[in-house]
């Protein structure tokens, strides 16, 4: 019943009750997204340029998510817990190991926002 529910869910999201009008955005969120990212469309919720099919088929694209995959694999194991598990439960129960957890993930965040996905882009 649940996969049932999450395919019926995303058919109903994404096709029935889509929004066809472009997402309003400032034109200087625009020429920023233009000129440090390369993104041009903003017809849809995502851009294509990161979100395609044609992006997945690219080989460096494979390796990002293979290393992806594997980091946050050997960060969940090495911290004890995944993001949700230290965030939520570690932090309401004041563990000092969740704290340092959840303050590693947002510096790993913040890295990959500013630092590692201009890079790749």
């Amino acid at each position: 019943m649940f996969l049932v529910g999450t395919l019926l869910g995303g058919i109903l999201g994404g096709y029935l009750l889509a929004n066809p009008d472009p997402i309003a955005l400032s034109e200087s969120a625009k020429s920023t997204l233009s000129s440090t990212m390369g993104i041009t469309d903003f017809s849809g919720f995502v851009p294509s340029e990161i979100f395609s099919w044609e992006m997945i088929t690219s080989p460096a694209v494979i390796v990002i998510l293979a290393l992806g995959g594997f980091l946050i694999g050997f960060g969940t194991r090495y911290a004890g817990g995944c993001t949700s598990g230290h965030a939520i439960s570690g932090l309401a129960n004041l563990q000092l190991a969740s704290l340092i957890a959840v303050v590693g993930f947002f510096i790993g965040g913040l890295l990959m926002t500013y630092v590692i996905l201009p890079l790749i882009l």
